[in-house]
């Protein structure tokens, strides 16, 4: 992984280049034949999104909550509340960490820090998936550099200690002289880890007991029917990003679209229109996308939901998934680091690989595209939003109507903070 972006390189609004050009892309959910349960029910909600958005279309409207909600900037700046968000959160519930398809097989890995935890998820050759603690039971060694790859063995690079793709310790250079060595005391810390829809899941807390299948809830069976673990990985990009909640709340509206995004999003997305759901802390934004205006008329057999919804499912705490309909699809993960500073993963998975340099070229273009649209816009905007907070401490944050995403992380947090209290 790539680190590419800071504050200090981010440009101001008259010095920054064009945008490339939006991506062209093809919808996957029309086109997918599968006759599992899981992909039939997910086609055929993704017909009755469609119309919710139509509806939408036709009366130029958005799904809106009951009412506003008012948020305390001082939530945003306090230090000490910061760390028990992360005990409330990140170090309580399962963390989506990777996809799936990022451990393509058996004998590869990802390695990642969360929190100051170095994490190292792996597929061993049964192709079970583990999580464990990336640093050696020798001295402490980190084991593997953040990144994907592909290894038979872990081998420390300090003292050659070696471990298999489950964490077991299977060899000690120099054993005879340095001692004998209790293998199955000796092998690397492991962390719960579990695979659902194609998403890897890891908790920070080693003695945690998730039930994934309760967590996930009504939405796995959907995200099942989206067949994420089938995809490919292209290419995975890292931007530094501010607070993680100044950083998420830019995920979770498109009230955004036509000021922020006028050449880019905008011109493929109508703005502040859409349709919401939510299942337990999860929720999905179904964007309304410009051909709806062509396709509103037109009998629902004849209409391919993926023209109309741009459909973007977001899993607590900080999982994006962007294009989930489409033939290429953008993956952000947003990782704390400490309370003024997170990390986003960006990863670029296509439905079927790309083998020619023109099919090469065009996950380049739309992997592109997305960064810059992030890094340019989004990014830029809420790098000033940080900038702001301390000058409005003791004032609030008010979320719309239109704004629902936003009021129902906010309101998990909230939720999940009380619940640690207690």
């Amino acid at each position: 992984m790539v680190q590419i972006n800071s504050p200090e390189t981010q440009t101001a609004d008259d010095e920054r280049p064009l945008p490339p050009p939006a991506p062209e892309y093809t919808s996957w959910i029309g086109q997918d034949r599968s006759t599992d349960p899981a992909g039939v029910a997910t086609r055929q909600e993704a017909a009755e999104l469609a119309e919710r958005v139509i509806e939408h279309y036709i009366n130029n409207t958005t799904h809106e909550a009951e009412e506003q909600w008012t948020e305390p900037v001082d939530n945003y700046l306090d230090a000490d509340r910061w760390l028990r968000e992360m005990d409330a959160v990140h170090r309580s519930v399962p963390l989506p960490l990777a996809m799936s398809c990022e451990l393509p097989g058996p004998g590869t890995y990802k390695a990642l820090d969360v929190l100051g935890v170095p994490i190292l998820i792996t597929r061993d050759r049964k192709g079970v998936v583990h999580a464990m603690i990336n640093a050696c039971r020798h001295r402490g060694a980190e084991l593997v550099e953040p990144g994907c790859g592909v290894a038979k063995r872990i081998t420390c690079p300090y003292h050659a200690w070696s471990y298999d793709l489950s964490g077991e310790l299977r060899g000690v250079h120099a054993e005879k002289t340095f001692g004998e060595v209790p293998r199955d005391k000796r092998s690397l810390i492991q962390l719960p880890v579990g695979e659902r829809a194609g998403i890897v899941f890891v908790s920070l807390d080693p003695a945690a007991e998730h039930d994934l299948d309760a967590w996930l809830g009504d939405l796995q069976p959907l995200l099942e029917g989206l067949r994420f673990a089938d995809c490919h990985h292209y290419a995975t990009r890292e931007l530094l990003s501010p607070n993680w909640k100044v950083t998420l709340d830019g995920y979770l509206e498109t009230y955004h679209f036509a000021s922020l995004h006028t050449k880019t999003v905008f011109e493929t997305n109508f703005s502040n229109m859409m349709a919401h759901d939510t299942w337990g802390p999860h929720q999905r934004l179904a964007a309304a996308l410009r051909p709806v205006a062509d396709l509103a008329e037109l009998p629902a057999e004849e209409r391919d939901p993926g023209d109309i919804v741009g459909a973007i499912y977001w899993l607590f705490p900080g999982l994006a998934i962007a294009g989930t309909w489409r033939n290429k699809i953008a993956v952000s993960i947003v990782i704390p680091r400490t309370a003024t500073e997170s990390v986003t993963q960006q990863i670029i998975l296509l439905r079927e690989p790309a083998v020619t340099e023109e099919e090469r070229h065009a996950a380049d273009q739309f992997g592109e595209w997305f960064y810059e649209v992030v890094r340019d816009e989004d990014y830029a905007t809420t790098y000033g939003v940080q900038r702001g907070l301390k000058a409005l401490a003791g004032t609030d944050f008010v979320f719309g109507r239109n704004e629902p995403g936003l009021q129902h992380f906010h309101r998990t947090i909230h939720r999940l903070l009380d619940e640690a209290s207690r």
